[in-house]
């Protein structure tokens, strides 16, 4: 089965794509294209995968860039291929003859691009990340490499979506006790649940820290186990683990 990969239109002048799960070498419950290498799944595989997707991406293996993402608003900018894989949740940078990628299993993964600029990002923004900032500091990084944000787009891909994505009034109070028009992005669900609205509040700290350009893709993780991977979904099915899909980005023109 050959890569599926999701592409967005404001993003194409760069090389990019939100990779399904399809088209790689994992079995069991990471089958397809697992590019997690913090999952309990075969070394070699993940490293096929991860492979097939530099490939993809037109750079080296050791070309495709990542970090160790821990939930927050810290941001890289990269400047030449390396093989480190410091703490943080974003990655930017100028420089050609590299992919910047994000793993996600139902948190947003979000790809940037000030075309003009030649100045790219990726973020991994799940609920705290998106909550702490980390979608703003990367538009920070890029004006930092000479981006103007009125001219970056950003997509948000696929992630898990509000029917899916149910929570307690606890999480409900933290969010309205931040900002009390953060109820918008609550909607009531049964015996005394929420469902989150997880890209709407990426769509509006995107647009709120003034992007050109925002937009998801409108791919739930949750609802298609056939071509996403997704940590809910997982936890709900007993599974000892999940997959974890990757999106990345780089200044090589589309194909």
């Amino acid at each position: 089965m050959t890569l599926e990969i999701i592409t967005a239109e404001s993003l194409s002048p760069f090389r990019h794509g939100f990779f399904t799960r399809r088209g790689g070498a994992s079995s069991g419950v990471f089958e397809g294209l697992n590019c997690g290498t913090g999952s309990s799944d075969q070394h070699e595989a993940v490293t096929i995968n991860r492979d097939r997707v530099a490939d993809a991406m037109g750079v080296q293996p050791d070309a495709l860039m990542g970090v160790y993402q821990i939930h927050s608003p810290d941001v890289i900018t990269v400047t030449e291929p390396n093989t480190d894989r410091p703490k943080a949740d974003a990655m930017v940078t100028a420089t050609p003859g590299v992919a910047l990628s994000v793993l996600s299993a139902d948190c947003q993964p979000v790809l940037f691009a000030d075309a003009n600029a030649g100045v790219i990002g990726a973020a991994h923004a799940g609920w705290k990340g998106a909550l702490d900032g980390v979608l703003e500091s990367t538009l920070d990084a890029m004006e930092t490499l000479g981006a103007k944000r009125d001219n970056i787009s950003a997509v948000i891909g696929p992630c898990i979506s509000q029917t899916a994505y149910e929570v307690g009034p606890e999480f409900f109070e933290d969010f309205i006790t931040k900002d009390p028009a953060f109820a918008r992005f609550f909607a009531n669900g049964e015996n005394g649940k929420y469902q989150f609205d997880l890209p709407a509040l990426g769509m509006h700290r995107l647009r709120t820290a003034g992007v050109g350009q925002a937009e998801w893709t409108r791919h739930c993780t949750y609802a298609d186990p056939d071509r996403f991977y997704s940590y809910r979904r997982a936890t709900h099915n007993k599974e000892a683990d999940y997959g974890r899909l990757i999106a990345a980005i780089t200044l090589g023109p589309a194909v």
